[in-house]
């Protein structure tokens, strides 16, 4: 196991985040060495400058929280997104066409924003918390089709995060190159060892510096 500072996206999504909050994110991410940040796309530029000359790389969202947004708009918030600097892509599935079958346009969704990106990393978050365990699988299956690198379980928006039964099941339908990343919920040490041993590759949270030092957060994400 590498050390778990190193499978952390260090995340500030919420809608209230200020400038100097960003600025403060990056500060944090340097100094415990964390994967990633992972921000809202307005804010990819501002990262880009606070993390130069770091190994710390951006993760924007796309598609965020819902995933209802036109495909269009998505590909365009990802190429956009990627133009300012941003390393990965964190993109919300339609979850309503997920829900309705039609499944070809899930996957028609996914395959769009991949074909923006296909030389760079692009997680499908699957929003679990709203989604029966056969839908977890399939939309697993779809966003793997559609060339994700990594299936993501939550945005931390909807009513509850990840959960171990969650994980499982997406690590089911996973195939060799396909990774999982828990994200929502994930507030201290012992919690994140768990998904960890169920074999998520990546954290989402905003509690990393909380699960460093053997704490709890309060954060909801």
């Amino acid at each position: 196991m590498k050390p778990i500072n190193e499978y952390i996206d260090h995340t500030l999504l919420k809608a209230t985040a200020t400038v100097k909050d960003i600025i403060k994110l990056c500060e944090e991410a340097k100094q415990h060495q964390f994967f990633s940040v992972c921000v809202n796309s307005c804010y990819v530029t501002l990262a880009k400058e606070e993390l130069q000359n770091s190994n710390v790389k951006i993760c924007s969202v796309v598609g965020f929280p819902l995933g209802a947004m036109s495909t269009k708009a998505k590909v365009t918030e990802a190429t956009l997104a990627l133009k300012d600097g941003a390393d990965e892509i964190d993109m919300v599935i339609n979850i309503g066409l997920l829900k309705s079958k039609n499944f070809d346009g899930v996957l028609k969704d996914i395959e769009a924003v991949k074909k923006c990106m296909p030389n760079h990393t692009l997680k499908v978050i699957l929003e679990t918390c709203y989604l029966q365990e056969l839908e977890i699988v399939k939309a697993s299956e779809l966003a793997i089709k559609g060339g994700a690198d990594f299936i993501k379980t939550s945005t931390g928006f909807g009513p509850s995060g990840a959960t171990l039964n969650d994980v499982k099941l997406m690590k089911n339908a996973c195939l060799n190159y396909t990774k999982v990343k828990a994200s929502g919920g994930i507030k201290d040490y012992k919690t994140a060892l768990e998904y960890i041993n169920l074999g998520v590759d990546r954290l989402g949270t905003s509690s990393g510096i909380s699960i460093l030092k053997g704490t709890s957060s309060n954060s909801n994400y």
